[in-house]
């Protein structure tokens, strides 16, 4: 062991030692964290099988020889491979809650979870919605949170991806939910038929071919199927539009994260009447339509 590490004796000189060497490396954040510091507590912490809430002067207590080796390990990976900490951890938060994640499925961090621990409010009566779908569903934390937010509702969630629609049904499992949540593999909507939902629900692969050569290492990690979606990134969201009316009840409400797409979403459909949903704790480039706004387009569209 060299002799830097022998001064690491406490969790919180642990936490520091790490957060400096991220920095010194250079390393990009946005999976759960957006700094240093927190990066390196997330993976001190998960290291020793401790909780983010336990009190702060916890962070002085010793570790041990074999302790620190571990944590010392997490850290290196984390610079040496530019993994994402929630891919070393297999764990991430989304709404509140912890599902597992791995390198089939995107790291959750969707500003949807604020939408949803509003309960849709005051975009729809939480009270009316019974019948939701989450497209392209990854590790199922939106399908998932959404039925802890509306208890009397029953989720469809499809995947494309079969490692991920697996990722998925393993966390319906952990959280209860299999009798409301259900993961289909497939297309969009190709597995729900003609099935008719109060709400429909993605965020989708939206990162043009442009964005996706200049991503960071370590979003490179995750799915390119989760994130790439043509020359401007709108394929998935256009076949999303093309198909909401056909599948929302007359009441029905479509929400869709397009991220930094936005502008572009804007420019190709100039006649679409998007609402742009602000949040508290930041992010953006979601929409909301409703059933009414989508009939309204497509009967345009066929006038035309």
């Amino acid at each position: 062991m060299s002799d830097d590490l022998a001064h690491l004796k406490s969790l919180r000189d642990c936490v520091r030692w790490g957060a400096s060497r991220f920095n010194e490396a250079g390393l990009c954040f946005g999976h759960g964290t957006d700094n240093a510091l927190d990066e390196a507590l997330l993976l001190v912490l998960h290291a020793v099988h401790l909780d983010h809430d336990l009190p702060g002067d916890f962070l002085d207590s010793r570790v041990t020889p074999a302790e620190r080796d571990t944590i010392v390990g997490l850290l290196r990976r984390r610079i040496d491979e530019r993994v994402p900490a929630a891919y070393v951890t297999q764990r991430a938060r989304f709404a509140g809650e912890w599902y597992h994640v791995n390198e089939h499925v995107l790291v959750p961090r969707s500003p949807l979870a604020e939408l949803i621990e509003r309960r849709f409010e005051p975009w729809a009566d939480p009270g009316s919605i019974t019948r939701v779908l989450d497209l392209c569903t990854g590790s199922g934390c939106i399908a998932i949170a959404s039925a802890h937010a509306l208890p009397d509702a029953r989720v469809d969630a499809t995947e494309l991806s079969e490692p991920a629609a697996a990722v998925a049904r393993r966390n319906v499992r952990e959280h209860g939910v299999g009798q409301r949540v259900t993961v289909l593999t497939g297309d969009l909507y190709g597995p729900v038929g003609a099935e008719r939902y109060d709400l429909i629900l993605s965020n989708p692969p939206y990162v043009s071919e442009a964005e996706m050569a200049e991503l960071p290492a370590e979003y490179r990690r995750e799915p390119a199927l989760g994130l790439a979606a043509g020359p401007d990134g709108l394929d998935v969201v256009r076949r999303i539009l093309a198909g909401a009316r056909r599948h929302l009840k007359p009441g029905g409400i479509l929400v869709v994260e397009v991220g930094d797409s936005a502008e572009r979403l804007e420019a190709a459909f100039p006649e679409v009447p998007f609402l742009w949903l602000d949040f508290e704790r930041g992010g953006g480039g979601v929409f909301l339509l409703t059933a009414p706004q989508l009939a309204d387009l497509a009967a345009v569209a066929e006038e035309a």
